[in-house]
């Protein structure tokens, strides 16, 4: 699971004072460029820091900290992160889903969603930008794939 950068860095500055935004944003920002364990560590000693004034900043960026750097340890080129460090495919996407179907006043069936909902998707395909680092997209499925072969491995390992 990977959440979104941009939302977690929202969070942490709702909750410190406006002269700490400028910090708290270059200080996640940077740690996102490191790797997993050197980013976490560094997030893990800001939150430290903001601990005694503001529990809640430090509370807030404490949450999911881990799953801010999935995509680091999975060895994903700066590009690619950059994409897929946020929300903006799946948000994109659900805003397009959602736009016409309002207008519908009976749903007949789950078959007649599916069929609005890939109709709305391929409508919108038009507005839909490429990924950027779209060309590094092999590494990611090479990665996954591994990471999916030691996972089977180590359940059948515990199996027996």
């Amino acid at each position: 699971m990977q959440r979104c950068r941009n939302h977690k860095v929202r969070n942490v500055v709702g909750h410190l004072p406006k002269e700490k935004h400028d910090q708290a944003c270059a200080t996640l920002k940077a740690a996102f460029k490191l790797s997993a364990e050197e980013g976490e560590w560094k997030l893990e000693q800001y939150a430290t820091s903001l601990e005694w004034e503001w529990r809640s900043g430090a509370s807030s960026l404490r949450e999911g900290l881990s799953e801010l750097f999935t995509i680091n340890r999975l060895g994903s080129p700066s590009s690619l992160r950059r994409c897929l460090g946020r929300t903006n495919l799946i948000d994109n996407s659900h805003s397009a889903v959602c736009e016409r179907p309002r207008r519908v006043k009976r749903w007949q069936d789950g078959l007649m969603t599916l069929r609005w909902t890939a109709a709305r998707l391929a409508a919108s395909e038009e507005n839909i930008r490429r990924i950027t680092g779209y060309e590094h997209l092999w590494m990611l499925k090479a990665a996954l794939d591994q990471q999916t072969q030691d996972t089977q491995l180590v359940r059948e390992t515990q199996a027996g």
